[in-house]
């Protein structure tokens, strides 16, 4: 089963500037294939639920801060993962916070990695070039 998955979208939930930016940069150096679409908070973010029930391309993996506006990071990972339509997309939590109950609240509601953030460049690309190689090369993902 070699099914081409470079056409499938990352999905990257940031409120930071910044740290979108930086995502982009990264991946833009490793030349990733898959197109990256951005929600700047989790009310964006969940906006994408009707629009993938509506056959929009599910994306590939979910890179996710918990540290957003409106609606947390928590939250968002708790209604993708409580959707039938986004339940079995992978969520890495891509974030700030080292704190346990962060983690363990990550992990209970059903992220698939958790990973924290780096705050030199150089470091954020090695990080998005793992994140990268594991998740849209050796990962099988569901259809």
């Amino acid at each position: 089963m070699n099914m081409d998955v470079s056409n499938r979208p990352i999905f990257l939930i940031e409120d930071n500037p910044a740290d979108v930016d930086l995502t982009l940069r990264a991946f833009a150096r490793r030349r990733l294939a898959n197109p990256v679409h951005v929600a700047r908070d989790g009310e964006e973010a969940l906006a994408w639920i009707p629009r993938w029930s509506a056959a929009e391309v599910l994306p590939l993996l979910i890179l996710l801060d918990l540290k957003l506006p409106r609606i947390d990071g928590l939250e968002v990972l708790r209604q993708l993962k409580a959707n039938s339509i986004s339940h079995n997309i992978p969520v890495v939590v891509l974030t700030t916070s080292e704190e346990d109950k962060d983690v363990e609240a990550a992990y209970r509601l059903g992220a698939n990695s958790y990973i924290v953030k780096p705050v030199d460049f150089v470091k954020f690309v090695e990080v998005a070039a793992q994140v990268e190689m594991y998740w849209c090369m050796l990962n099988t993902p569901p259809r």
